[in-house]
């Protein structure tokens, strides 16, 4: 090393790498350790005994991991094929509106640019039983007499949940397939409609498999999202009724805090993170096949 000077590009990002492993390298690293010990907050000392695979063991035998770990993916499962339905049907809306078609997009960005913690205070109030606007909204329409418990009653907590994750996150899906449609050349649409297809079958031959791939980058963003689903559900439920709405984070944030089981929480979090890899691989191999069957047909 004697009388070797790095180069400009090596001292310019040096500061950057160096911060990079302090704020991300490093904690992943003890995270990753702490994983394969029985390490408390309230016993320090346990940080250093090492139990090898112990804590993934007991969590495949954890059944109120596996109830969280199949809400989480029931929750992931709904909320992608709803908002997928939803973005695409504003999509194709605006994409056919001739005037403000600017202003619409500008409108329909809104809900994503919220922070996830605002819309849970705003659905938690919203869906409030005593002065909640739902409540009110249904009560002087008539269509019932009593306050509903929607944050109380686990079903409908659930469903109150997805509302403000559908509600927030739609406009994802419906920005990522307008830039499809709006991308998309018209000639096949109108060879089509010379050929005599229907609109159904000019949408599901020729404009569905162009919009494919991205769709499926909306799917792989929002998957991710959605796995590491907690804010929204801490303020609005915080895991409850009677942990009903428990899911993945929320249950690794109880454990981690509130039982001081950082060890435990950190194998959690290690599996929710292989969740949401597979997800990702998923996802991406869907993206490349559709795109390699537009590349063919186009």
């Amino acid at each position: 090393m004697k009388g070797w000077k790095p180069s400009a590009p090596i001292l310019l990002l040096l500061p950057a790498v160096i911060v990079l492993a302090a704020v991300v390298i490093v904690p992943l690293l003890l995270s990753l350790y702490s994983s394969f010990t029985p390490f408390r907050l309230t016993k320090p000392d346990t940080f250093w005994v090492f139990i090898w695979f112990r804590n993934y063991w007991r969590l495949m035998q954890d059944w109120e991991f596996w109830v969280a770990f199949g809400r989480t993916i029931f929750l992931l499962t709904v909320a992608l094929n709803v908002e997928m339905l939803l973005g695409l049907g504003l999509a194709m809306l605006v994409e056919k509106a001739t005037r403000g078609q600017r202003a619409l997009r500008t409108i329909m960005m809104f809900p994503m640019m919220f922070s996830p913690l605002l819309v849970g205070f705003q659905f938690k109030f919203m869906f409030n039983d005593n002065v909640g606007l739902v409540n009110n909204a249904l009560q002087a329409l008539g269509l019932t007499d009593q306050a509903i418990p929607w944050l109380i009653d686990g079903n409908l907590a659930m469903f109150s949940i997805l509302v403000a994750e559908i509600w927030s996150s739609t406009s994802v899906f419906a920005i990522l397939i307008l830039a499809g449609l709006l991308a998309m050349p018209k000639e096949p649409l109108e060879a089509a409609k010379v050929d005599g297809c229907t609109p159904w079958q000019s949408f599901r031959y020729v404009t569905w498999p162009f919009i494919m791939p991205f769709a499926y980058i909306a799917m792989t963003i929002r998957s991710l999202d959605v796995a590491r689903a907690y804010d929204i559900v801490k303020i609005m439920t915080d895991g409850g009724p009677a942990k009903r709405t428990e899911l993945l984070w929320t249950l690794v944030s109880r454990t981690a805090y509130a039982d001081a089981k950082m060890g435990v929480a950190n194998s959690m979090a290690y599996f929710s993170i292989l969740l949401s890899i597979l997800f990702t691989v998923y996802f991406y191999r869907k993206l490349a096949a559709a795109r390699a069957q537009v590349g063919t047909e186009w």
